[in-house]
């Protein structure tokens, strides 16, 4: 069967940050020309985003409403019986690996404290840099929030005040980070795999947990295919969207049907985008600009 890798670096994110994309797929494809499984090469994939500050995942994760807490979230799944995510994980440069150390566990997902302790245990370092474009990024967030825009669609700003969980005096901000990395790989063999990593929204509340981390959600792989998405994960967690991309395809739908289909089942002004891969295709949709790399 002839590999196929699909990566995206976030809905809305912007298309001019497609080189970045470009890198991850590149990432993936030596992977899986020295042999490495079609997870090995997914994980691959996102390293490359989440190393890369320009994306809201890793060294580039979105600050908290606060402008001090980052918390992110990463997943992944293969059709080989690994299924792993970590949530609202601090201190880490690249959650994607923690997730991966999960499958070694009794469990699929760990989360906030638990999931740091268990990276400290796991050998991964304290990692607490915050990239200048996050720090760019919530400052406009703010100015935005200030001038009245609203960051998630049907959502008053005041929401947020209203329901302040951070330790710090409450500040209102705007939107700026549904972004989300991922990595669809279908490999030789006919196995799919599936990573997703992200810093979550902006603006949230402490302790959000967006779609990234929720299999069905933000992810699904199966032996028809790998499906990711990104977008504002309350609105993909409501409709189960990566399932039912996924299921669409198993029945026999064309993937690129499948994924305009799934995006048609979100609000129209909330920032989507999906990937997937199938037996036979390859391919993206998304509603707005969305960087991605295909191969």
């Amino acid at each position: 069967m002839r590999p196929a890798i699909v990566v995206h670096g976030g809905a809305g994110a912007g298309a001019e940050h497609s080189d970045g994309c470009e890198l991850a797929v590149d990432a993936a494809a030596r992977a899986l020309a020295q042999g490495d499984t079609a997870l090995e090469a997914a994980i691959a994939a996102v390293l490359v985003l989440e190393d890369d500050e320009r994306f809201n995942a890793g060294t580039g994760a979105a600050l908290g409403l606060d402008g001090e807490t980052i918390e992110m979230d990463a997943a992944l799944m293969d059709t080989q019986g690994t299924l792993a995510a970590v949530a609202a994980l601090r201190s880490v440069k690249n959650p994607i690996l923690v997730a991966r150390d999960v499958a070694r566990t009794p469990h699929y997902l760990l989360v906030g404290e638990g999931a740091q302790r268990f990276a400290r245990l796991m050998g991964h370092a304290p990692y607490d840099v915050i990239a200048d474009t996050a720090r760019r990024k919530h400052k406009e967030l703010l100015a935005k929030m200030a001038a009245g825009e609203q960051p998630m669609a049907g959502v008053d700003n005041a929401e947020f005040a209203r329901f302040w969980n951070y330790d710090s005096v409450p500040t209102v901000a705007g939107s700026q980070g549904c972004d989300t990395v991922g990595a669809v790989v279908r490999d030789a063999h006919g196995h799919f795999a599936v990573a997703g990593s992200t810093g979550g929204s902006a603006p949230s509340l402490l302790g959000r947990v967006g779609d990234t981390p929720l299999v069905g959600c933000g992810f699904y792989a199966g032996p028809a295919g790998a499906v990711a998405a990104t977008g504002i994960g309350e609105y993909i967690i409501r409709t189960m969207l990566a399932m039912r991309v996924y299921q669409w395809i198993d029945d026999g739908m064309d993937l690129h049907e499948a994924l305009r289909k799934g995006i048609g089942l979100v609000l129209p002004d909330a920032k989507t985008g999906l990937i997937a891969v199938s037996r036979t295709q390859s391919g993206w949709h998304a509603n707005a600009s969305t960087p991605t790399a295909e191969r």
